[in-house]
């Protein structure tokens, strides 16, 4: 099949659609896979030999990463219907770009010291963009830091960006999080939390509450190859292929975890190698290659729903920003790497030779589009720094549903202390308690 390089040892038989182009590497003469049989015990399907066997890794074949374009935007089967119109392509590329935009002016913003903090995107567009086209609506997204781009394609709105980013009191989070660390329920996009892989077994669980809904929906959790070293990365995996959940794992291994590069991250074949040992299906795809992801995420995204079963995208790509605004990745690479991965395989680019082959881009409508999302960002900047802050009392609202005797307490000693010193605490940047009766 074109992409169908899922990792086998499932344990159950899939449909011929899913069986096709399985890997059976290790073990040649393996037998049939047995139904699942729960009084079965799991000794039974052990095989015994008397010959001695050690399992060399270095004899198992790496799997290749699926692509659909080369670096320069060309379709390797022109022929084929990859399922994206014209104008559907231009609106992701659309999408890339603001990214792009947003990254620049929001980084800019931190170093000028009007938001504390910023994560780039920057290398990464193609793997949000084609990721997020092939969900549907009710599926359900945990995100980790480095997903603006899936964001965006779901609904949220570039002003709300800017409003948590500032931590105002527009902001659907009420300035309790970081920058960047975006959420919204209306759109099952679950808020983004700071430490890392805690957003996998919540995933899992999140996933197992849609299967026994039976909504004929999945989730899919976002990270990087360096969360996969946390422990809340095997029990996610393990529990979510034990409880047969329709999750899909969505390994972002851009080839570094902050400053620490893959080849002192982990051995073996990458992300993907571990799905085999949890019994999992799993997907390589070129992160670059924005159509290329939306096929991977498609049909990961099918068979999570129609198997109620885990798998796991590995998209294979390079983190070209910093890790933060807090971080200086030059201190731990090169300009010359950088600058063959902005010169070599740009997935915007790539996308964009793609679209001109078609008739349906050219350098006008890049200019206009890059003059029209500056200016759309930076309204929204400027209107998100002049709204005043989540009135105090957001410090003890939201914990309880009722607001126990002790919080009471500290909310009038705080009164108190704020009414006494007001000049010291600039209490006009922050909203009235009022503030939500009156946009309800």
């Amino acid at each position: 099949g074109t992409m169908r390089r899922l990792l086998g040892g499932l344990p159950r038989r899939l449909p011929r659609r899913f069986r096709a182009g399985f890997s059976t590497r290790v073990h040649e003469e393996s037998p049939p896979i047995l139904e699942r049989d729960p009084t079965l015990k799991r000794t039974g399907d052990v095989r015994y030999s008397d010959e001695l066997i050690t399992l060399d890794p270095t004899q198992i074949p790496d799997v290749p990463a699926y692509r659909v374009m080369d670096e320069s935007g060309n379709l390797l089967h022109p022929q084929r219907n990859y399922g994206l119109s014209t104008d559907k392509l231009v609106e992701m590329y659309e999408i890339m770009g603001e990214v792009m935009v947003v990254d620049h002016v929001f980084m800019q913003a931190q170093r000028h010291g009007r938001i504390s903090f910023y994560m780039q995107n920057t290398g990464e567009e193609a793997i949000q963009v084609g990721s997020a086209a092939a969900l549907e609506d009710k599926d359900h997204v945990f995100a980790q830091y480095r997903e603006l781009g899936v964001y965006l394609s779901r609904g949220f709105d570039m002003q709300q960006v800017a409003h948590q980013c500032f931590s105002n009191v527009h902001d659907f989070g009420k300035g309790r999080q970081m920058p960047i660390h975006l959420g919204a329920s209306h759109l099952n996009l679950h808020t983004i939390s700071s430490p890392l892989a805690t957003q996998l077994p919540q995933a899992v669980g999140a996933s197992y509450v849609l299967k026994r809904r039976g909504e004929g929906a999945c989730v899919i959790c976002y990270f990087g190859e360096g969360a996969a070293s946390e422990g809340d990365f095997h029990a996610a995996l393990n529990f979510a292929s034990t409880m047969d959940c329709p999750v899909i794992f969505f390994c972002r291994n851009n080839g570094f975890a902050i400053s620490t590069p893959t080849h002192e991250q982990y051995r073996g074949d990458g992300i993907l190698s571990r799905a085999h040992g949890y019994g999992m299906a799993g997907i390589r795809v070129d992160g670059n290659d924005m159509i290329a992801v939306y096929e991977a995420t498609k049909e990961a995204r099918e068979y999570a729903v129609s198997e109620n079963r885990p798998i796991i995208i590995e998209a294979m790509t390079y983190r070209r920003g910093h890790h933060s605004s807090s971080d200086d990745a030059s201190a731990y690479r090169c300009d010359k790497e950088l600058k063959w991965w902005q010169t070599n395989n740009d997935p915007v680019a790539r996308v964009r030779m793609h679209l001109e082959s078609l008739g349906a881009w050219d350098s006008d409508k890049e200019a206009e589009l890059r003059q029209l999302h500056k200016k759309k960002v930076m309204k929204c900047l400027n209107a998100a720094e002049k709204a005043q802050k989540p009135p105090m009392s957001d410090l003890f609202n939201d914990v309880y549903a009722e607001m126990p005797p002790r919080l009471i307490r500290q909310k009038a000693r705080l009164d108190e202390h704020l009414a006494k010193y007001p000049d010291d605490y600039k209490l006009g940047k922050f909203a009235s308690e009022d503030v939500y009766k009156s946009s309800k």
